[in-house]
């Protein structure tokens, strides 16, 4: 009998998988910024936003009118879906960079350089983990909540062939932690929910996946700058494909 308080899921197993061992892990999702990608830091950013516009601003005084525009009631609700597509993002971020005084009047450069090839960075572990899934016959999905084609960092970084599809919720009009963007994924890389592991740093967007079934791994919600822990997916995947 089924147990009396089930959570509700998106998918509803059959009383025989129930009682089947779970599946080997066969295929990994993964969150993108702050799993395997992280920003160039704040001021960098600013930097460069100056040089592509000529600004002679003083970059500690802008970097806090950034986070004084960050906390306004109205800057936070423009926030709200902003990466559910591409004119959606670039209006979120002109509501906050306007009220930026350096910023005001330039903020599509502002937004042209957070998404330039080289403004998003692997983290040092990043490569390694990727390669050896590869190495493994494991594919490999990112799932992200992004409003851009993220694809051109990944490019810039030479990674982008580690990865076999890319669900971004700019693209799939959903967000994170509806079942829709990991169905999505799990459908492109033509992998069983069951046998996959979505690993990301967000309970509460990332964690949805277990709602289809997926495992989940979860990194610390922290900010780093060097490795995020990515190599303890490789022992919860296991021996390559072919040896099991």
């Amino acid at each position: 009998m089924r147990a009396l308080f089930d959570l509700t899921t998106a998918y509803e197993p059959s009383d025989d998988e129930r009682r089947a061992p779970v599946p080997a892990v066969g295929a990994v999702l993964f969150d993108f910024s702050n799993t395997l990608f992280r920003m160039i830091d704040v001021r960098t950013w600013l930097t460069r936003v100056a040089a592509a516009t000529g600004q002679g601003f003083d970059v500690d005084t802008v970097l806090a009118e950034v986070a004084t525009a960050a906390a306004r009631p109205d800057v936070v609700a423009a926030q709200q879906g902003r990466d559910l597509s591409d004119a959606a993002h670039r209006e979120a971020m002109r509501a906050w960079f306007s009220h930026v005084p350096a910023l005001a009047g330039v903020e599509d450069a502002a937004v042209d350089v957070l998404r330039a090839p080289d403004s998003w960075m692997p983290y040092p572990d990043t490569a390694e983990v990727l390669t050896e899934l590869a190495a493994r016959g494991v594919p490999v999905g990112v799932v992200s909540d992004i409003g851009w084609d993220i694809r051109v960092h990944a490019q810039h970084a030479g990674v982008a062939d580690l990865v076999g599809s890319w669900t971004l919720s700019c693209e799939l009009g959903v967000e994170k932690p509806d079942p829709a963007m990991f169905r999505a994924a799990c459908a492109s890389l033509d992998v069983d929910p069951r046998a996959t592991l979505m690993v990301g740093d967000n309970p509460a967007r990332d964690g949805g996946a277990v709602l289809l079934g997926c495992r989940s791994f979860l990194l610390p919600a922290e900010h780093r700058l060097g490795e995020r822990g990515l190599r303890a997916v490789l022992d919860l995947v296991g021996a390559p494909v072919a040896a099991r």
